[in-house]
């Protein structure tokens, strides 16, 4: 649990500035093979060679996914000889990913308010699933 004293008030007005620079951090989180990466190292510390076989990607992506993680501090790194070990950045991330998982599925979940005011189910169809938010919602 982080101290009081290491953040500031989240509820505080969001600047013009502050908002671009979180705009920018978030971007990271834009690419399915980043946040695959992340997700792998909720477990602890891994290697390149166990990232990559734990996400499917070949290892040169696997490295240029993590460069572009590090330059966002969302992953740290640990020399130990020739091998790289990759963690998460700090104990801020898990939350966050799993945060953004329960809204993912909280709105996929959720019923649909059409232009009239009645609510719908959220269409469960295999080809609604793969479009993902951008399936329209069925009318009844």
């Amino acid at each position: 649990m982080p101290h009081p004293s290491e953040h500031s008030d989240a509820g505080r007005p969001l600047g013009a500035d502050e908002a671009q620079a979180l705009a920018e951090a978030l971007r990271a989180f834009g690419s399915a093979s980043r946040l695959r990466l992340l997700w792998a190292l909720s477990d602890g510390e891994r290697t390149v060679e166990e990232l990559a076989g734990a996400v499917a990607m070949e290892q040169s992506a696997v490295s240029h996914q993590l460069r572009l993680l590090r330059q966002q501090r969302l992953v740290a790194v640990r020399r130990d000889g020739r091998h790289a070990h990759y963690r998460l950045f700090d104990h801020h991330l898990p939350e966050l990913l799993a945060a953004l998982r329960h809204h993912h599925e909280h709105v996929q979940l959720a019923p649909v308010l059409s232009d009239d005011g009645t609510r719908t189910p959220p269409d469960r169809s295999p080809a609604a699933a793969r479009a993902g938010s951008a399936a329209a919602p069925r009318r009844t």
